[in-house]
């Protein structure tokens, strides 16, 4: 099968990689950070910004654009690069994750789960053929295959049950897709335990899938154990395949986890965390609504270019905050999403120059230093 999809690893430092992802809708310089607009639009945040800001691929959600609009309204509007006008490369998650966020609300079998809609509590199924359907009627240029997420800690036994479960689900999500111009990205499990991931590992990787991701942490594990299951499961992946940590993280963890190997990133976190007064930079986070700041006309960080930060102080941005204006979380998600983006840019180019883990740990140094 032909796909119009390709993948160049262009640069190793250590197990840092640089690359290159081509896609129907553009090029993807890796390692990259993906915005997460889960009903089509990064909250806030217009393409034309998200263009200037340096993003070069965003996501969707399976399971919120199947309930509204609905993905056959996506794909009447010609997928959704074009219905929300961004027209650059898009991927969409298999849904699995939101099944398992609504754990009290499912049923999970070999066919499928069984779950009710947050919107209305309509009974809806979904399994690995209607969740590739979905995201071929949404378009977008990577799919996820359709996997079991399991929040940890957990049950050795569930947890392997989990991973034989995923692993057939996967194949039927491989046999499902029909449209050969979209991607498509097994998933690895495995929770905590190594040899559960190695086994996943092992099973997705014999699918030849286009890139292949892992899932299943930073949902209640400790940091240094979703680093350790992240480091340990990179070894068992394909060294010309994007590898993708999903759903990852701080600012942190991203270096970690590209001097981990890992190419993809998206979190919420940037754009969540702006909207509530979080905001990151060079030295560590900064919580925008404190009183010290109503005088300030310091930007939130003197070492950013973004527009915000040159436009700004942090004393606008406080009377912002405080009194419940949208321009405030507009402004303070730019600022996030662009120091997301530089970071990981500047990641790229520091495994280019050979320096990678130098870079690392000055930068993770500077942001010990100073959060506010």
């Amino acid at each position: 099968m032909k796909i119009d999809f390709k993948f160049t690893l262009e640069k190793t430092d250590g197990q840092a990689r640089a690359g290159l992802m081509e896609t129907p809708h553009g090029k993807i310089e890796t390692p990259i950070f993906m915005p997460v607009g889960t009903v089509g639009s990064v909250k806030t945040i217009s393409p034309a910004e998200l263009n200037d800001l340096g993003a070069q691929i965003i996501l969707g959600n399976t399971y919120h654009l199947h309930l509204r609009p609905g993905d056959d309204v996506v794909a009447k509007h010609g997928g959704l690069a074009k219905f929300n006008s961004w027209n650059r490369p898009t991927l969409t998650d298999s849904g699995g994750f939101q099944v398992f966020s609504l754990a009290k609300m499912n049923k999970i079998t070999d066919e499928g789960v069984h779950f009710r809609s947050h919107l209305d509590g309509s009974k809806l199924f979904l399994n690995p053929e209607s969740s590739i359907q979905i995201q071929q009627n949404i378009g977008a240029d990577i799919m996820m295959a359709f996997d079991e997420c399991v929040s940890l800690p957990a049950e050795h036994k569930y947890v392997a049950d989990s991973v034989e479960r995923t692993f057939r689900w996967a194949k039927r999500s491989y046999d499902a897709r029909t449209n050969e111009k979209q991607a498509l990205f097994g998933i690895i499990q495995g929770g905590a335990d190594h040899e559960l991931r190695k086994l996943s590992a092992q099973q997705i990787t014999s699918i030849p899938f286009d890139g292949y991701a892992i899932g299943g942490l930073s949902v209640g594990e400790e940091i240094p154990v979703m680093y350790d299951i992240c480091s340990h499961t990179t070894q068992f992946m394909p060294n010309d395949k994007p590898r993708y940590l999903m759903g990852v993280g701080t600012p942190q963890d991203l270096l970690h986890c590209i001097s981990y190997g890992v190419d993809m990133f998206d979190c919420v976190m940037p754009t969540r965390n702006a909207r509530n007064g979080l905001l990151f930079t060079s030295k560590g986070k900064l919580h925008i609504k404190r009183k010290e700041w109503q005088l300030s006309d310091e930007p939130i960080d003197a070492k950013c270019d973004c527009y915000t930060c040159k436009n700004f102080s942090r004393g606008y941005l406080r009377h912002l905050f405080k009194a419940g204006e949208l321009l405030g979380m507009r402004l303070q998600s730019l600022h996030n999403l662009y120091f997301y983006l530089s970071l990981v840019k500047s990641a790229r180019n520091a495994i280019n120059l050979g320096v990678y883990n130098k870079y690392m740990n000055e930068t993770l140094e500077e942001m010990s230093t100073g959060g506010e």
